[in-house]
């Protein structure tokens, strides 16, 4: 090859690389100096307004507010009934079940006849007490025969005193035969010789819901079994386990909301009337609450679940529309100068009647001065500033 065209050819290759290593080394430093400044006024949380800017968003500002705020405590308990309005029915005497139509959910007035009971032994006391009448007839004759037989003398005082202790020894029998018979349900009154029953009705003590029915038609009764549990509704209530650590936000007439687990979107409205004083094993106490209006429904024993709202005073507090969402994550926006504001994130809590609860009460929160109105107005200025730069 001529010596002159090799020469010519070298120096036009080192030319070639020169220029694409220049080439390759100015550009990526443009690019990184582009993207810098471009990440720079994008992911800036400072939005400055014009005055009419100002004005047209309507921005007010505010410090951060202390405001009693509503929390909501969630309990379990069940349908209870105290001892005096729950009411165990036997029968003193005993018997065999003659008929009766009760069954569990039924209502029973006061006095309502709510089963037949049959016993030999009701026929026997009628008779007791018929033949004790009879003789206490006698014995009253005899007493008022011989008192007048002493008072002449015509007797001695021993046959006048047998007379009066034999007399007010079968008045105290009929009187507690008499007795008997009530207690089984059967009026002395009406008990004559020729109106023997073998029957006794049991009555209901009181008005009230049938709870239990024990028996069945032909089975014989002692006196200790119950027969029938009715539940006087006036006084059913709901008894609520609550742990200790929350026991000093509750306070008597606390509204609480109760609902069962089949159905939850009933709700029975119900107030505290009693806070229990001692502690279980598993630190909690009972809390007792009183249904406005009770569903005949809710049988005791029933499990049920309440939301009772509590209040803890002094939550530091910022209107709804202060906070602004953005990426997941809740903003509100500071005064850094004038027509300035700062985005800064914050931590909220509950929200109640247009307030949010600021999680953290820092002395930096308390002193800030916050936009109150027209944050999202700030938002949407800041985001579109970035996406035109």
């Amino acid at each position: 090859m001529n010596p002159t065209i090799k020469t010519y050819i070298h120096q036009s290759a080192i030319m070639l690389v020169t220029l694409a290593l220049f080439s390759c080394g100015y550009q990526p430093d443009k690019t990184e100096t582009k993207t810098a400044e471009t990440a720079a006024k994008t992911n800036s949380t400072t939005v400055t307004l014009t005055d009419a800017q100002l004005k047209t968003a309507g921005i007010d500002t505010g410090h951060a507010g202390k405001r009693a705020v509503a929390t909501t405590l969630k309990v379990t308990g069940a349908i209870d009934v105290p001892p005096q309005n729950m009411v165990s029915i036997s029968f003193p005497m005993g018997g065999y079940l003659k008929s009766s139509q009760l069954l569990p959910g039924m209502h029973v007035s006061r006095g309502e006849t709510i089963a037949l009971m049959e016993d030999q032994q009701f026929i026997q006391l009628q008779q007791d007490y018929l033949t004790a009448k009879a003789k206490l007839n006698y014995a009253q004759k005899d007493f008022e025969r011989q008192r007048d037989l002493n008072q002449s003398k015509a007797n001695s005082d021993k046959i006048f005193q047998q007379a009066q202790a034999d007399y007010e020894s079968q008045k105290i029998l009929v009187s507690a035969l008499a007795e008997k018979l009530r207690l089984i349900g059967l009026n002395p009154a009406k008990v004559t010789d020729g109106n023997i029953t073998r029957s006794a009705a049991v009555r209901s003590p009181i008005d009230g819901y049938v709870s239990k029915v024990n028996v069945n038609i032909g089975k014989y009764v002692n006196p200790s079994d119950v027969l029938f549990e009715i539940v006087d509704p006036r006084d059913i209530h709901l008894a609520l386990d609550v742990f200790e650590k929350d026991v000093p936000l509750l306070h008597n007439g606390q509204k609480v909301i109760a609902y069962t687990n089949s159905s939850p979107d009933k709700k029975y409205i119900c107030k505290i009337v009693l806070i229990g004083k001692d502690l279980t094993d598993q630190r909690k106490t009972e809390v007792h609450c009183h249904f406005e209006q009770y569903d005949k429904n809710l049988l005791p024993g029933t499990f049920m679940n309440a939301e009772i709202e509590v209040t803890e005073n002094n939550a530091l507090t910022l209107p709804e529309e202060a906070i602004v969402n953005y990426e997941n994550k809740s903003y509100a926006f500071k005064v850094k100068g004038k027509n300035s504001f700062e985005m800064m994130e914050v931590k909220t809590g509950i929200i109640k009647d247009g307030f949010v609860e600021l999680s953290a009460s820092s002395a930096e929160l308390r002193s800030q001065i916050f936009v109150t109105k027209g944050a999202y107005s700030l938002l949407m200025k800041m985001k579109n500033t970035g996406e035109d730069e």
